[in-house]
């Protein structure tokens, strides 16, 4: 296990404007200048970013998140450069140099596909300053390629990566006890918050909180402890990292 490695998920409803999808500028400033300082300290981070359906909506005048697959292939392809683009023109004002990597389920089910996705991540974080950023290849990805959401798709990094933790960000401050309608700091046994978990998702998103416990469950089964986090208060990050406070943070082994 990499000690120093942080996989950081990200999801469209934080990256893209509640009204309509389009990109927000001060949200991703904001998480940007958050990972920046992660990787000046030292940190090594892979982002896994959602965000380009809900970018390329807008170019297509589209008011919700499109059914047919061919509309949102192509709103994924639009939506991506623009996505990358902001990526780029931020952390390079960090003097943080991003690289993309697209990928689908059989890049990370076939062995010798799996094996060339880890040394290209390898090669990348050898380096001090570059940042990978991964999303699903929606331009591409039919039903029978597709991993299902970026929550699973960064489980599945994190693993083959042997990350040290996996931070799920979102716009909510962690896992919701109904009782108290607060964030619950620390879930020992994910069995017992399985009825606590909403099916609700966004129009410009995918997945939702159950789709973050399917992949909460796959990382801690496999020695990675998680967080599910705010991500429209990264500057808590940092703290999470650390292991401090912020989020729900799913222990490993119960």
């Amino acid at each position: 296990m990499n000690e120093d490695l942080t996989v950081v998920k990200v999801g469209t409803g934080v990256l893209t404007k509640v009204a309509d999808g389009t990109l927000d500028g001060g949200s991703l400033v904001r998480l940007s200048t958050a990972l920046a300082g992660l990787i000046e300290d030292g940190r090594r981070v892979i982002l896994v970013s959602s965000g380009s359906v809900g970018a390329g909506v807008a170019a297509f005048g589209l008011k919700n998140y499109p059914d047919d697959t061919s509309t949102r292939q192509a709103c994924a392809a639009v939506g991506q450069t623009r996505l990358m683009a902001v990526y780029e023109n931020i952390f390079g004002r960090f003097e943080v140099v991003v690289a993309q990597l697209l990928l689908t389920a059989e890049d990370l089910r076939a062995a010798s596909r799996r094996a060339l996705v880890l040394d290209t991540l390898r090669r990348l974080l050898s380096e001090p300053a570059l940042l990978p950023i991964i999303n699903e290849n929606d331009s591409v990805a039919v039903e029978e390629l597709k991993v299902g959401d970026n929550d699973m798709l960064s489980a599945l990094v994190a693993v083959l990566v042997g990350a040290r933790r996996l931070i799920l960000l979102s716009t909510v401050d962690g896992l919701i006890d109904p009782a108290t309608e607060r964030p619950i700091p620390v879930v020992e046994n994910l069995d017992s918050v399985e009825a606590m978990v909403s099916p609700e998702k966004g129009r410009f998103s995918i997945g939702g909180m159950r789709s973050k416990l399917e992949a909460v469950r796959y990382a801690v089964g496999n020695g990675i402890e998680t967080v599910v986090a705010n991500g429209r208060k990264p500057d808590r990050l940092a703290a999470v990292v650390a292991g401090g406070e912020g989020g729900t943070r799913f222990r490993v082994g119960k």
